[in-house]
């Protein structure tokens, strides 16, 4: 059979009957059989990844237990950055390397400490994390180890990466790391991110957001005696009423939320500092900049007005930037999306285009060839102790995700 060659399969856009004749060789047949034959693996490696505290910065346990795995599978160049995200390469045949990296966030959303005792019920696994992203981890492990195992030739090599920070306050910090190294962002052509469970989308926009920290310092005093100085909690207050009137648009999608506020000690002090928090999301980069203008000209208008006249009061707020997602969009005649289409219209697997937060957001906003897919199996439960994963058609998923690697590769038999 002749190869299938990377130049054929990303030069011009890929048919299913390409896909089928990628398929049907021995090696990929073999690769895919490994899915079914070794899902057993792929459950334990998930449950035991589970078991292992990754909060948000501190995911070093689970990047050890990651590099060793990488080892043991016979990955080359397994190593750990300075920021603590794990690195293991498959090699090609090319002699100029163009990686493609497949990569899955190590870290979870549960602080340190919480109760991680995952369990099984037939074909679900129950946990913290186990979903998100327990599930992307093994996923990764059962491509690296079916292509080893299977020894299957693809002429780019391939980077395997468990990533640090992608939940919550982590920002996508391990991302934003790797893109910033000039050797990575040199040689890495695209990023196949694999976040949770399914496989009926293709995240390939990136939603932005913008989080804000903000604080508000007056004098503060006893509710009776020092009435009329100015409230730090009224401040907070008086720029949320005029700061939730502001418009925004439906198309692009943009949204805002004030989601945590703090403040005070007793009812009858007038608080010294009051606190709150501010999500901005936006599928444009311009609404956030705009609503983080409105939300700064709020507080000033608000300190303002809670000010004494004549009487000039220690009274100002600081609003500190505590997360930023940049957004970005993935061209619809980007390679990797049409390798996937593809792939998706050959298994018969009906998949929407998506936008949402991941780690794909990085490479989407420096205009590089990315998306974000699921696992497989299925998932519920998200970021709670109640998170579930059944492990039903998981092998599907991974034969998808396979074939897409192999056809942005090359392979030869």
């Amino acid at each position: 059979m002749a190869p299938v060659s990377r130049t054929e399969l990303s030069e011009a856009a890929p048919s299913v009957q390409q896909i089928v004749r990628l398929e049907s060789q021995t090696s990929v047949q073999a690769a895919i059989n490994w899915f079914a034959t070794h899902e057993q693996q792929i459950a334990d490696w998930q449950m035991k990844v589970a078991s292992i505290p990754a909060p948000p910065f501190g995911e070093a346990e689970r990047a050890a237990w990651l590099a060793e795995r990488f080892r043991e599978i016979g990955l080359a160049d397994v190593h750990t950055d300075e920021v603590g995200n794990v690195f293991g390469i498959r090699r090609g045949l090319d002699v100029t390397p163009r990686f493609l990296a497949v990569s899955a966030h190590m870290d979870t959303v549960f602080p340190m400490g919480t109760p991680l005792t995952p369990r099984r019920e037939g074909t679900k696994l129950f946990g913290a994390g186990i979903s998100d992203n327990a599930a992307g981890l093994s996923a990764i492990l059962a491509l690296a180890s079916a292509l080893q195992a299977c020894g299957i030739r693809h002429s780019a090599p391939v980077v395997f990466i468990g990533n640090v920070g992608e939940e919550g306050e982590g920002d996508l910090r391990g991302m934003r790391y790797i893109f910033s190294d000039p050797h990575w962002l040199e040689t890495i052509s695209a990023t196949l991110v694999i976040d949770g469970a399914g496989s009926d989308t293709i995240v390939a926009e990136a939603l932005g957001s913008r989080r804000f920290e903000v604080v508000v310092r007056g004098p503060g005093g006893h509710s009776w005696s020092d009435f009329g100085l100015p409230n730090p909690i009224v401040v907070l207050a008086r720029a949320i009423e005029k700061f939730s009137q502001t418009k925004v648009p439906s198309s692009p999608k943009t949204t805002f939320n004030i989601g945590v506020i703090r403040g005070g000690t007793s009812v009858n002090s007038i608080p010294e500092t009051a606190s709150m928090r501010v999500d901005i999301r936006s599928t444009s980069g311009v609404e956030i900049d705009r609503l983080e203008l409105v939300l700064r000209t709020a507080l000033d208008q608000a300190i303002l007005a809670s000010s004494l006249p004549h009487k000039p009061i220690a009274l100002r707020y600081e609003a500190t930037v505590i997360g930023s997602r940049p957004a970005g969009e993935l061209d619809s005649n980007a390679t990797i999306l049409r390798v996937l289409r593809a792939v998706d219209s050959h298994m018969g697997n009906a998949s929407q285009v998506q936008r949402a937060s991941t780690d794909a957001n990085i490479p989407l906003s420096l205009g590089r060839e990315a998306v974000a897919v699921g696992g497989g199996g299925s998932g519920g439960g998200a970021h709670t102790l109640q998170e579930w994963f059944d492990c039903s058609g998981r092998e599907m998923a991974l034969k998808r995700i396979l074939l897409t690697l192999l056809a942005m590769t090359g392979i030869t038999e």
